[in-house]
């Protein structure tokens, strides 16, 4: 077993956010042999990978799909060596279908590889020598991702790690480092292909948070290409919750902790170490400073900034404090009749719409769907749930949020009933989230989801690193390489628990 310390003074860990990448990490560090603890103020574990329960219905906060449960996957080498089985899931295909604007028939994102080029090929024609690139890019960049590089490395040992996994292959990434999206389809002589812009944004906003102006082309290369064969995205028998819930079974099994509704105020610092975390039993009101050797933070780097409080380096607070702003997210969850569905419907739909209202920065809406079998929803019923990026700031100012939430909530139910069967009488649920929503729950600043937007200057080897500045502090999640997803934040939690156990 990787690293483990039989006989040895086990490091104590402080894991703090019970997400996926905290969940990962700290059940990784328990089967290698450390003392683990794990904090999270919420009622469940799983953060926006948890899940809630109405009237027989369950429902994904907020992730839908799960990446990296093929062999050799993320999730299939970090179950492997928890050796516990991976959730029963079956691949989506299409992994999308994409709606543009006023039209009817959608751009389906195929799993199998033959199939997606002939269908690109069908709904943007020309454009193949784009795509050409992006799958040998993809490529490149997955055999390299492959071999555990850290990115951005702090350290000689980063850097040893980064140095081996190069290979003469990796080399036909380097010349588009500083590439956006937009600069290769202006290089192709695509740029005024507005069908396929418009499709390449919405994709990419659900990856990237940005639009592929934005995007750095080398971590859109991977986006747009990973739902295809023999990668793909999955949709999990039961929910999301049950990848949370096997990895807590993992964590407890090898005498890890878990404490819910425990709420970390504050990580103390000494000489430019992390000490101990300050800890508030929201049951009791009780307070208590836990020490430990290394503390993980699955937290956004906007909350680590204040955790840190003054001791955050004055370098790190400034460079947080200038990032773009985040995305949040406005939610809507549907209990239907399974007469609501149509047939054939696929498990992922997105929707873009040419009328102004106030759904999202860019009118768009992605949309999962239940199938009969999956365990979210009663017989003969399904579940719908419909998501937009938003900008958090006007939920946070209202002098109205409940009316707000109100004309959110009708605009979309309005917007989807022109694809599903939406009336009184199969409707049986309904319920909306939006930013104050999951800053409550989850915890994170504003409610922002996602992470951070993968523009050039915050992607890959320009992101915030898993070290922090300060000494025994680590960053896991969608704030670090490789981003947002399951998939991302498992990745982020692997290279940490590499770390520590090389220290």
């Amino acid at each position: 077993m990787p690293g483990h310390r039989v006989g040895k003074i086990k490091s104590r860990v402080i894991v703090i956010g019970a997400g996926i990448g905290g969940l990962t990490a700290g059940a990784l560090l328990a089967r290698r042999g450390y003392s683990v603890l794990i904090l999270d103020q919420a009622l469940v574990p799983g953060g926006c990978a948890s899940t809630f329960k109405r009237k027989g219905f369950t429902f994904d906060v907020g992730a839908t799909q799960v990446a990296g449960l093929e062999t050799g996957g993320i999730h299939h080498r970090i179950f492997s060596e928890l050796d516990i089985d991976l959730p029963p899931a079956r691949p989506c295909d299409p992994a999308c279908a994409v709606f543009l604007p006023g039209e009817n028939t959608p751009i389906n994102v195929w799993r199998d590889r033959q199939k997606w080029q002939a269908e690109r090929q069908r709904q943007f024609p020309g454009s193949e020598p784009f795509w050409e690139l992006i799958a040998a890019l993809f490529k490149a960049s997955w055999k390299f991702q492959g071999r555990d590089p850290v990115l951005p490395p702090r350290n000689i040992w980063d850097l040893l790690q980064l140095t081996k996994a190069v290979r003469p292959g990796t080399l036909i990434t380097v010349p588009y480092t500083l590439f956006t999206v937009g600069d290769a389809l202006r290089a192709y002589k695509l740029a005024d292909d507005h069908r396929l812009r418009t499709f390449l944004d919405l994709q990419l906003k659900l990856y990237s948070q940005v639009d592929a102006e934005e995007t750095a082309l080398l971590y859109a290369a991977t986006a747009l290409s990973v739902s295809q064969e023999p990668q793909g995205l999955f949709h999990l028998e039961g929910s999301m919750q049950v990848l949370s819930d096997r990895l807590v079974s993992a964590l407890e099994r090898d005498n890890g902790q878990l404490l819910m509704r425990h709420t970390v105020e504050q990580i103390k610092v000494a000489q430019g170490k992390a000490k101990a975390v300050v800890i508030r039993n929201q049951k009791t009101g009780e307070t208590w400073t836990e020490p430990a050797d290394h503390i993980i933070a699955n937290v956004t780097v906007q909350n680590l900034v204040k955790l840190l409080s003054d001791k955050v380096p004055t370098g790190y607070k400034k460079r947080v404090e200038k990032l773009p702003p985040a995305s949040g997210a406005f939610v809507v969850y549907l209990g239907v009749d399974a007469s609501a569905i149509p047939f054939d419907c696929p498990p992922h739909l997105q929707f873009m719409y040419d009328a102004n209202g106030p759904i999202g920065e860019n009118n768009s809406l992605f949309v999962s769907v239940s199938h009969p079998s999956d365990g979210r929803a009663p017989t003969g019923q399904a579940t719908i749930i419909a998501s937009s990026f938003v900008d958090p700031e006007p939920w946070w100012k209202t002098d109205n949020y409940e009316g707000l939430k109100q004309k959110f909530t009708e605009d979309a139910i309005a917007r989807l009933a022109q694809y599903f069967y939406l009336k009184s009488e199969t409707i049986i649920h309904i319920e909306a989230a939006t930013p104050r929503t999951f800053a409550y729950y989850t915890a994170r600043d504003r409610g922002i989801v996602g992470g951070i937007g993968q523009r050039i200057p915050t992607f890959g080897p320009f992101g915030f690193a898993n070290r922090t500045p300060i000494n025994h502090l680590w960053l896991v999640g969608d704030s670090t390489h490789p981003g947002e997803g399951t998939a991302g934040v498992s990745y982020s939690a692997l290279t940490v628990v590499r770390q520590i156990d090389e220290h």
